[in-house]
C-alpha cells in the first residue's frame, strides 16, 4: 500500500495552509484541475478558459470561480497558476503569472521561439518565483525505473538513445481535440512537439542537447486521415541530437501510424527499454559484461512499479505521470526549490522544436544548440522570434509545413465543422 504523501504530511505537521491553485485552460487542463487536491496539499481556487459555455460547466462541478479574461484571472487570491492553454502561447501566460507573483507550472512546450525562450528564464531569475515544466513522459513508471537503473549504473556510460513519441488519430478524434482552422494542432510544425520523445531521455542520463539535426516527413495529401482535417502541417519528424556527454539521441513523432511511446537507451555495460508491443510498462535489460569475462548476456524483463505513491499514481492520466507533475510542483513550491524539470531543462527541451524545423528547411543541416542557462548565449538569441505560426509569422519567415503554404480544400473544412459542432464549437 503507498504511503501517505510526503507534502501531506509537512502540511499537517507544519499546520501549512493548502497551496492555492489556478488553471489555466479547462480541456487538457481539468486532469491538473482535479489532481489539484488536498491529498497533495493544494486547494483548486480558479479556472479560465476562453471557451466560456464549457468553462462555466466545468466550474460548476468543481465549485470554483471561472474567468474568461486571463488578467482578470490573475487577480484571484492564489499562490499558484497550472497552464494547459494553447500549445505556443506558454511562455507569455506564464511571464506573466511570474511576474504577478505566482509559481507556474507549464504545459508544453515551455516557450514557442528562442527569444521567448531567453525572456522566460531571465524572468524566474528575476522574480525568484517556482517554475516547473509540466512534461508528463519522463513520470511513466518504465522512464522512473530505467532512471532508477541509470544512476544505479547498471548500463554504463550512456552512448546512444532513441525517444518515439507516435500518434496517430482517426479524422473525427484528430477534428474534435483540434476545433476551429487555427487552433495550434492543426498546424504547429512536425518537429515543434517533441518534448514527450526527448524529456524521458534528458531525465534518465542527466544529458543535455548541444547540436540538432532536423528531418520532416511531408504532408501527404494521399492520407485518408489528412483528407478529412484541416491540418496544414507536415506528417511526422526526426530528429537527431549530439548530447553534451558525447551520445546521439535519435527522436521519433507524431502522426505516423502504429503508436508507440518507447525508449531506449543503450550504455556501455548494457541496454535498457520498455517493451514496443504488449505491456509497455514492461522494462527490459540487458548487461554484456565482458569487462566481468562474462560470455553470456544477463537479461531481465519485467514490470516495475512506482518509486513511490503507486496506488495514486496509477489513479491518475498519462500513465500515472499527470499525478507526479501535481505532486513535484507542490513539493517545490513548499521547499521553495527549484525541481528537476526546472526552466531550463523546459527551455532547452522546447528550442529543440524550432532549431530542427530551422534545421530540415535548410537541408537538414547540424546546428548548435544555445545553452540558454548562460547569460551571453540569452545576448544572441533575445530578439530571435523566428516562428511558422501562421498569426505572428513576418515576412520571410517559414509556414508549417516544409511543402510551404497549404491550403484548406472546402470538403476538408466541411467535414472537419461537422465534427467541431459535435462538441459544441461553432466557429470557423
Amino acid at each position: 500500500m503507498s504511503q501517505p504523501i510526503e507534502s501531506e504530511r509537512k502540511a499537517k505537521v507544519k499546520g501549512d495552509r493548502p497551496i492555492r491553485v489556478g488553471v489555466v485552460g479547462v480541456g487538457r487542463g481539468r486532469s491538473f484541475a482535479t489532481g489539484a487536491g488536498a491529498h497533495l496539499g493544494m486547494e483548486l481556487v480558479a479556472i479560465c478558459d476562453t471557451w466560456e459555455e464549457r468553462l462555466n460547466g466545468i466550474a460548476k462541478d468543481l465549485t470554483v470561480s471561472a474567468y474568461t479574461d486571463y488578467e482578470k484571472f490573475l487577480e484571484h487570491d492564489m499562490d499558484a497558476v497550472i497552464l494547459a492553454n494553447y500549445f505556443h502561447e506558454h511562455a507569455p501566460f506564464a511571464i506573466r503569472a511570474l511576474k504577478a507573483g505566482y509559481h507556474v507550472m507549464s504545459e508544453t512546450a515551455a516557450c514557442h521561439t528562442l527569444a521567448e525562450g531567453v525572456e522566460l528564464t531571465r524572468t524566474v531569475e528575476k522574480t525568484g518565483k517556482i517554475y516547473m515544466f509540466a512534461e508528463n513522459y519522463p513520470y511513466m513508471v518504465f522512464n522512473q525505473e530505467m532512471r532508477r537503473l541509470y544512476q544505479k549504473g547498471k548500463v554504463g556510460t550512456f552512448m546512444y538513445g532513441e525517444g518515439e513519441y507516435v500518434h496517430p488519430m482517426s479524422a473525427d478524434s484528430r477534428n474534435r481535440l483540434s476545433p476551429g482552422v487555427d487552433h495550434w494542432r492543426n498546424w504547429i510544425p512536425a518537429t515543434y512537439y517533441c518534448t514527450h520523445s526527448l524529456a524521458p531521455i534528458m531525465f534518465i542520463t542527466d544529458t543535455w542537447p548541444v547540436k540538432v539535426n532536423g528531418f520532416v516527413i511531408p504532408y501527404s495529401g494521399d492520407d485518408p486521415v489528412t483528407q478529412r482535417t484541416v491540418r496544414a502541417g507536415d506528417a511526422a519528424s526526426m530528429i537527431s541530437l549530439r548530447m553534451d556527454n558525447g551520445a546521439v539521441v535519435k527522436l521519433l513523432q507524431t502522426y505516423l501510424r502504429g503508436h508507440g511511446t518507447w525508449v531506449r537507451i543503450h550504455g556501455s555495460k548494457g541496454q535498457m527499454e520498455n517493451l514496443r508491443y504488449g505491456d509497455r510498462n514492461m522494462v527490459r535489460l540487458v548487461r554484456e559484461q565482458y569487462h566481468e569475462r562474462r560470455v553470456d548476456p544477463e537479461e531481465q524483463i519485467y514490470k516495475p512499479d512506482f518509486p513511490h505513491h503507486a496506488v495514486e499514481a496509477a489513479r491518475a492520466g498519462h500513465g500515472g505521470g499527470d499525478f507526479f507533475l501535481n505532486y513535484h510542483f507542490a513539493e517545490a513550491i513548499r521547499k521553495n526549490e527549484a525541481p528537476y524539470l526546472d526552466v531550463y531543462r523546459g527551455v532547452a527541451m522546447s528550442i529543440i522544436g524550432p532549431l530542427a524545423y530551422r534545421s530540415a528547411l535548410n537541408d537538414s543541416e547540424s546546428l548548435e544548440v544555445p545553452d540558454l542557462r548562460k547569460e551571453s548565449n540569452r545576448l544572441e538569441y533575445a530578439t530571435d522570434d523566428w516562428s511558422p505560426d501562421p498569426a505572428r509569422r513576418k515576412a520571410g519567415q517559414p509556414w508549417p509545413s516544409i511543402e510551404g503554404r497549404i491550403e484548406t480544400s472546402d470538403k476538408a473544412l466541411r467535414y472537419a465543422q461537422n465534427n467541431w459542432k459535435e462538441i459544441g464549437y461553432e466557429g470557423s
